[in-house]
């Protein structure tokens, strides 16, 4: 069923709308059973960078649906400990991962060239936005645990929004970092090792560094956002 081929869907100002009309008073959970109710799994995408706190995302969408395919942007510069995370994960939760990665050739030219140090946001394209780009296509809605406490970008979002001809769901959007850290307590979900060392958010081992939140993204560099989820 997960590999049915289902037309892709696009959705007028009204229909989001009513969707984040209807999904703002449910909970996380209610949220992610509906998303299955309104959505055939074949539509949905979701991905994981299996960094921080991913098991939260992971294990509420684990619950719900096993054949949803988790969708992993192997950029190539990933911490050891990130590849070690995404398999404990997905033994732990059954999951159902598929890795994506860049053109061969691209990625190549971005190790040889370190274009990580001259142009952060070409790296990101490159290695993150393309390979998503490829399959995104395919799919009328795609998941992502953003949660607007992470950034001022993140704050300004709705449940539901049109972002670049694929409908956005951000189950997670308005859950409080208490509330997610007791979910995470309360479920005694496993935090990526790095987490211990005082990384906060974990992107690329070029471009991460320790630090509260997105802080220790892209050091020295105004740069806050990989660029997939503008």
């Amino acid at each position: 069923m997960n590999d049915i081929t289902v037309k892709k869907r696009v959705f007028t100002e009204k229909e989001i709308k009513a969707l984040n009309k209807k999904y703002k008073s449910l909970s996380i959970q209610e949220r992610i059973q509906e998303l299955y109710k309104d959505f055939d799994v074949a539509e949905v995408m979701l991905t994981s960078s299996f960094a921080a706190t991913s098991a939260f995302l992971l294990k509420l969408f684990s619950d719900v649906n096993k054949e949803q395919k988790v969708f992993f942007i192997d950029t190539g510069y990933h911490f050891d400990e990130t590849l070690k995370y995404k398999r404990k994960l997905t033994e732990k939760y059954g999951l159902n991962v598929k890795s994506i990665s860049a053109i061969k050739e691209e990625h190549e030219f971005t190790t040889k060239d370190e274009t990580w140090r001259k142009n952060p946001d070409f790296c990101c394209s490159i290695n993150k936005v393309q390979p998503l780009e490829t399959i995104k296509k395919h799919y009328s809605v795609w998941v992502s645990g953003l949660m607007e406490w992470q950034s001022d970008h993140r704050s300004s979002l709705n449940i539901f929004e049109e972002r670049g001809e694929i409908l956005k769901f951000y189950p997670l959007l308005d859950v409080t970092k208490e509330e997610r850290d007791e979910f995470i307590e309360k479920h005694q979900l496993p935090f990526h090792p790095l987490v211990a060392k005082g990384y906060n958010s974990i992107g690329c081992t070029h471009c991460t560094v320790p630090g509260e939140d997105r802080s220790g993204r892209w050091n020295n560099n105004p740069k806050t956002e990989c660029g997939l989820h503008l």
